[in-house]
């Protein structure tokens, strides 16, 4: 079943391109079945390539969804059109009334801030206690992750002296879970950060259970226990080319960013990087989204 997005998003093209299944409104108001309605709080600074990445694997569910693009009113970035945003993004007064099946929020790159110093801190926890109420489950990412165990369990976050760059290796330790049914006992997953949560306090709390984590890196993947809250600290949603992109852009501003561990053929930059974690990218997200069909109900004013 395909995504619904709207016909002029750039991510249309990228995707059709890609044989993942899109519709227009006019053909999604003919099915008679409900879609889900998930929202995209996109916090990234380039939010084309971030909901490209998302409508991607929401794109590839056997389920029809439609996808609303929230962003932040209280900060408008630099580095997305003024166009683009007043297009395709909403604020969150335009959706405060309604009730959504879930909600994907994003990491930023603002990880050297502490969480009160960040602009748009009250209007996320705003919005991450509105999720609560008008959304059946929450998929935080990156640092989106870490602001969320921070604001709703106090679970600290540190900086560390060196940046966590590269596709490390990660290990299960629920084999039971919903979130990674399918998964192999060893995943690949891009991380790129410059900061880590306290692990221990997740596994010491009894609302937390830690589900994946990597010797090098740490934690990965956390959710409560009703599974309504999805903690990924990492990055499954990247392209092939992005640890690169990220890469480039910092050697060329003259920051001393190592190679990115595990990514490069040979460890040689001009090697096209491998893409070994593909498969539970998708999985994770597919996962995701059959708790979210199992468990939200039908009318959704009943949330």
């Amino acid at each position: 079943m395909p995504i619904k997005i709207p016909d002029s998003l750039p991510a249309k093209d990228i995707l059709l391109a890609e044989r993942i299944s899109i519709m227009d409104e006019s053909t999604a108001i003919k099915q008679d079945v409900r879609p889900l309605k998930i929202i995209l709080f996109n916090l990234m600074p380039d939010k084309v390539t971030t909901e490209t990445q998302i409508a991607r694997v929401l794109g590839s569910s056997p389920l029809q969804i439609e996808l609303t693009l929230l962003r932040t009113d209280s900060y408008v970035g630099k580095n997305t059109s003024e166009a683009h945003l007043y297009s395709f993004y909403k604020t969150f007064d335009d959706i405060a009334h309604e009730k959504f099946d879930g909600i994907i929020i994003t990491g930023a790159p603002i990880e050297h801030l502490k969480f009160e110093d960040v602009q748009y801190w009250d209007e996320l926890k705003k919005i991450m206690g509105w999720a609560n109420t008008h959304c059946y489950s929450q998929f935080y990412i990156c640092w989106a992750a870490q602001a969320a165990l921070y604001h709703f369990y106090d679970v600290s976050k540190r900086l560390l002296d060196y940046k966590h760059f590269g596709v490390f290796p990660h290990k299960r330790l629920d084999f039971t879970h919903s979130i990674t049914k399918g998964f192999d006992d060893i995943i690949n997953i891009p991380v790129s950060r410059y900061t880590e949560i306290d692990e221990q306090a997740v596994i010491d709390h009894d609302d937390l259970v830690l589900i994946l984590t990597s010797e090098e890196t740490g934690a990965a993947l956390i959710t409560d226990q009703s599974q309504r809250k999805i903690f990924m600290l990492n990055h499954l949603e990247y392209d092939r080319e992005t640890l690169k992109g990220e890469y480039d852009r910092d050697t060329d501003s003259g920051l001393k960013t190592p190679l990115p561990h595990y990514y490069y053929p040979n460890n040689d930059p001009n090697n096209i990087p491998n893409m070994n974690w593909r498969a539970h990218r998708n999985l994770l997200f597919l996962n995701w989204i059959n708790l979210v069909y199992q468990g939200t109900p039908f009318n959704l004013d009943t949330l």
